[in-house]
């Protein structure tokens, strides 16, 4: 079993059959780095106090959660309260419905947990469950209610695992059009389609997530160790390298761009016949 702790235990259920699970959250925040605010003068960590105004600090159990009703009028509930909200998803994750693995946009997901039995009797349905999954390529769907909100969730195989991913509910999902609106409804010329395919086609690779770093957190990584090792002297800004195609100024031609790119990207250019001398000019962003 993980060495970490469990953030739910609870049941998985289909129909009749229920299986006693934990979850355990599969990305580290840990990995990432954090800042504290620090008072320069003095060099200590800077704390924040709970206020009230024309009151001052107050007492962390003289707090309550208030819903503004409307503006500045609150309903005060104590957290007895909010814990006496009996929901059935707190302990079980009944699974409601199965879709498509590639039904759910990809837009909805939130975040991802790993579900494990959690002893050696419970493994059996949990076999059962996770290759029944996989052999229909199926998600199941359902609600999960954790750290003080319920989530709709869907539960897929992963390794000898099962995966579960948060989603987000419809109303939580910003509508497209508004920002697309503006978009022309025209399609891009076949030609400039033909060369940015093939480009598509040439840097088409297995999804292997180890080729990407985080380049922003080595850098920060790094002016910390040079910091440290300055003893706080002023440390000298790098000149920054200029992103690949960032624009300088001057006007390309889209379809010279696009072959540009595609013999840079290994292998030799096809034998395509030059764009028009009328095909449109942009800008290069």
């Amino acid at each position: 079993m993980p060495s970490a702790r469990p953030i739910w235990k609870g049941q998985i259920r289909l129909s009749l059959v229920s299986i006693p699970v934990e979850l355990y959250s599969a990305s580290r925040t840990g990995a990432r780095l954090s800042f504290r605010q620090i008072h320069e003068p003095s060099g200590e960590p800077i704390h924040y106090e709970k206020v009230v105004p024309g009151i001052g600090p107050v007492d962390t159990d003289d707090i309550m959660k208030g819903f503004e009703y409307e503006k500045g009028d609150y309903v005060l509930l104590t957290d007895d309260e909010i814990d006496a909200v009996k929901l059935e998803t707190r302990k079980t994750l009944e699974l409601v419905q199965f879709v498509g693995g590639c039904e759910i946009d990809p837009i909805y997901f939130d975040k991802s947990y790993y579900v494990v039995p959690q002893d050696e009797l419970a493994e059996d349905a949990f076999r059962v469950v996770r290759d029944a999954l996989r052999q229909s390529e199926k998600v199941g769907l359902g609600q999960i209610a954790l750290r003080g909100r319920e989530y709709l969730a869907a539960i897929k195989p992963s390794g000898t695992g099962l995966m579960l991913e948060t989603l987000h509910y419809e109303d939580e999902i910003r509508k497209s059009d508004p920002f697309f609106s503006g978009i022309g409804k025209q399609k891009a010329e076949k030609e400039l389609l033909s060369v940015a395919t093939e480009l598509i086609e040439r840097k088409t690779a297995p999804f292997d997530v180890s080729r990407f770093k985080d380049h922003y957190r080595t850098a920060l990584r790094e002016l910390i160790d040079t910091k440290l090792k300055s003893r706080g002297k002023k440390v000298a800004k790098r000149t920054e390298k200029p992103a690949s195609g960032e624009s300088k100024g001057n006007v390309v031609d889209l379809m010279e761009a696009l072959k540009s790119s595609l013999e840079k990207s290994g292998k030799s250019g096809a034998k395509r016949k030059p764009a028009a001398a009328s095909k449109t000019r942009k800008k290069a962003s």
